[in-house]
């Protein structure tokens, strides 16, 4: 019984290490119950984020993102619309634009591109490494990695990792799973992760007549762990699913950072793909998030969340004294963006969330 125990500890703990979140909920090293816990299960449920809905970025050329991720990623486009006004100004925190929004479908997951056709925005700085607060990305599960890998090449992507990275065989319950970090045409970091059979979300094993089947999880760049739970999961209702701490040459192969040194965790709502910190405990010189990005920046992510009430959580969170960059919950008269009151945020380290109620 022991035996099975520590085997099933390190295959939480070591699935973790690469970025991979479990179906079913997992209880590792003491997970902690949310505050929400002491509410009426009415009252937590309007409190509770309940799907972490999909990923947006903002794009300079909408017509060359699509293609990018339609022709080498096989996203396929579900909607494309542009809109304006002053209840997209007040969502978006910005005056005077007018925006083109394009909805990709990969498998079951949802990436939302934006382009400002008014105003224009900043390109994402030069310099920016894996450990800069602004680090976000999106990790795309594939079927074949040597495929998926060629499928970049043949395109000349941007590398952001030097290679695809493999977990060494001595690491038993990862032993197989590999990852590969890239750019899209506007710097945009991305991730491509194989699962062999028994590693990661089992739906990731039933297309193997495709490359690239869906989007497992977003990570974000944290500057401290506790903090980031603290919003997450005490504020938000999202479930702890696990932890890890990641070093090693594979580590910082992957994430092209020298001596890194990672701790990561990994959250879940009820439904949607996860959300997944990664506070590097070395090297400790990343960048912040800087104090005067806007959403029409091409550093912008937003990760939508889904919540029964916006107004119960947008007051909740102004109380935790939350930036908001909406200026409060806005409603729409139309629902050309798929829902009818949302606001967009700002997490402790600087990442954007859009809260929306459908």
């Amino acid at each position: 019984m022991a035996i099975q125990i520590e085997k099933a500890l390190l295959a939480v703990i070591f699935s973790l290490a690469v970025g991979v979140f479990a179906q079913e909920p997992m209880t590792v090293l003491g997970e902690q119950r949310s505050p929400l816990s002491h509410l009426s299960s009415a009252q937590a449920e309007s409190l509770a984020v309940t799907t972490v809905d999909s990923v947006g970025i903002t794009v300079s050329d909408m017509d060359k993102a699509i293609e990018f991720y339609s022709q080498v990623l096989s996203f396929q486009k579900i909607s494309d619309i542009e809109v304006l006004g002053s209840e997209y100004e007040r969502l978006q925190g910005i005056f005077g634009i007018r925006i083109r929004v394009v909805r990709m479908r990969l498998g079951d997951e949802i990436l939302e591109l934006t382009e400002y056709l008014t105003p224009k925005g900043r390109p994402i700085p030069v310099e920016s490494r894996s450990n800069d607060r602004w680090f976000q990305h999106i990790a795309i599960a594939v079927s074949d990695m040597d495929k998926a890998y060629a499928q970049l090449r043949r395109f000349k992507v941007q590398h952001a990792s030097t290679a695809p990275q493999r977990i060494p065989d001595s690491n038993l319950a990862a032993a197989g799973i590999r990852a590969f970090y890239f750019k899209d045409p506007d710097g945009h970091n991305l991730e491509i992760i194989y699962f062999p059979q028994g590693k990661g979300d089992p739906k990731w094993q039933k297309s193997a007549d495709r490359i690239f089947l869906g989007i497992d999880h977003t990570a974000i760049a944290v500057g401290n762990t506790e903090t980031s739970l603290k919003f997450y999961r005490d504020l938000l209702g999202m479930r702890l699913a696990g932890t890890s701490e990641n070093f090693g040459t594979e580590q910082e192969h992957l994430n092209n950072v020298f001596g890194a040194k990672l701790h990561i965790s990994g959250l879940r709502a009820t439904t949607g793909l996860g959300v997944e910190f990664l506070e590097y405990l070395a090297p400790s010189d990343g960048k912040p998030y800087p104090s005067d990005a806007r959403p029409n920046d091409l550093l912008h992510w937003q990760t939508t969340l889904v919540v029964n009430d916006a107004n119960a959580i947008a007051q909740k969170l102004r109380a935790y004294r939350t930036i908001f960059i909406s200026p409060d919950a806005v409603d729409f008269s139309s629902r050309s963006l798929g829902f009818k009151r949302g606001f967009l945020i700002r997490d402790p380290d600087g990442h954007a969330l859009r809260i929306i109620e459908r």
